[in-house]
């Protein structure tokens, strides 16, 4: 079964994320300790600047709107990077999840079962797209593009809601409002096709 890959796959991102954060941290060090440029601590804290930017420069950008100080900015994109990588490992467990019940309701011929998970996995991918368009908004792109096609698809269920709750800075918190309604329709899914 796919889920008994899942440790390994988990091992992996938490490992990833550990290096990013180690990376971060000593960025974070150096934005305060200030080294020597022309010194080996120096030029290393000048690559590991360099190698991390694109990463910590939205979250500067965020930082700056706020008119708080960008050194903090490796912090916060830790943060971030963690809420993602948690969602990002729940999105990889429900997606094994899904595709071993798929294959279990068919090997019983279980169609109610079979029409839950099919309909369980539709609203998955909704929220595959909204966490997508989530990491998106810190990068640009075109309309014609991947993200542009998400955009398409979430707009028609984002913008209502966004319209009573607007952006805070560049945080959706109607994102994450959508998020939880939808975990609810999938309780509800789970309990009147494959519970009941």
């Amino acid at each position: 079964m796919l889920s008994d890959i899942y440790p390994l796959i988990r091992t992996i991102i938490v490992g990833l994320f550990l290096i990013f954060t180690t990376a971060l941290l000593l960025r974070l060090i150096f934005n305060f300790t200030d080294p020597n440029p022309f010194g080996a601590v120096g030029r290393f804290s000048f690559k590991l600047k360099k190698l991390t930017d694109r990463y910590v420069y939205p979250a500067a950008r965020l930082l700056a709107n706020f008119r708080i100080n960008t050194r903090y900015a490796p912090f916060v994109t830790i943060l971030i990077a963690g809420v993602l990588v948690y969602f990002a490992l729940g999105i990889i467990n429900n997606t094994f999840y899904i595709v071993d019940n798929l294959a279990h309701s068919i090997k019983n011929g279980n169609v109610k079962a079979f029409i839950g998970f099919v309909l369980y996995a539709l609203l998955s991918i909704l929220v595959l797209f909204i966490f997508i368009r989530f990491i998106s908004s810190w990068f640009v792109f075109t309309r014609n593009t991947f993200l542009g096609f998400v955009r398409k698809v979430t707009d028609p269920i984002l913008l209502p809601v966004q319209r009573l709750i607007p952006p805070i800075g560049m945080f959706d918190i109607s994102a994450m409002l959508v998020l939880i309604l939808i975990g609810f329709l999938q309780a509800i899914v789970l309990r009147i096709f494959v519970h009941s």
